[in-house]
């Protein structure tokens, strides 16, 4: 019987991942990996976020899902270059999928690639693909005992958008227990309240997004 360790896996992927993250730099690609339960809402922020963004920088997107091209037909439609990636069952995408999207996608130089992960709270944490920053989205209607449930999603994280704001008063929901569950296990992370409805919040969402990418390429260049 031979046994396969997880941690050679996760070493082959953060290897590939490590070149992706060169090969961008290289590009002057700013890359989001967006993260979330299905439903979240990930799919809804990028369409909000993506017409205030591309007005003065270059956006493209890789979508990541079990099956269906649904979520890229939502961000074509937006006329912003998109790649679908099939995963076929597996619950997050990996380095080696990013690295063969990004090789049929007009890469974004410049500007910003967001990566939106398979809805997932669990496969995506440990699978580095390449990013400069993640971006978790989690949703007022999943209920406010999601980060302390699954502490690895939060704490490999840089920034938590609280989605669906607008719908907090018709839901019993703890708000003040979320931030504290984020005290704990993200010290010093992002924490934006959005709703990608309405457009509350969207602006320290894309400001950020600016601020990250512009200190992130100023660094490189220097």
């Amino acid at each position: 019987m031979k046994i396969v360790s997880a941690k050679k896996i996760l070493a082959g992927n953060d290897k590939i991942a490590r070149e992706n993250l060169e090969f961008f730099e290289k590009e002057g690609v700013f890359v989001l990996n967006i993260l979330g339960s299905p439903g979240a809402g990930k799919t809804s922020l990028l369409e909000a976020l993506l017409p205030r963004l591309r007005e003065s920088m270059p956006v493209a997107v890789i979508e990541g899902d079990l099956a269906t091209s649904q979520d890229a037909e939502r961000v074509a439609a937006l006329d912003v270059p998109v790649v679908q990636v099939n995963t076929e069952g597996a619950c997050h995408l990996d380095a080696a999928m990013v690295s063969s999207a990004a090789e049929a996608l007009d890469l974004p130089r410049g500007g910003i690639l967001f990566i939106e992960n398979v809805g997932n709270l669990v496969c995506p944490a440990g699978f580095r693909l390449g990013e400069h920053l993640r971006l978790v989205v989690l949703s007022v209607t999943e209920g406010d005992d999601k980060v302390a449930k699954y502490p690895p999603m939060f704490q490999k994280t840089q920034a938590v958008a609280l989605n669906k704001v607008d719908l907090a008063g018709a839901l019993e929901f703890d708000e003040e227990k979320v931030r504290k569950d984020l005290e704990r296990l993200l010290p010093g992370g992002r924490f934006f309240r959005v709703s990608a409805r309405t457009g509350l919040g969207l602006e320290e969402v894309e400001t950020w997004l600016r601020e990250e990418r512009a200190c992130r390429f100023e660094e490189t260049s220097g």
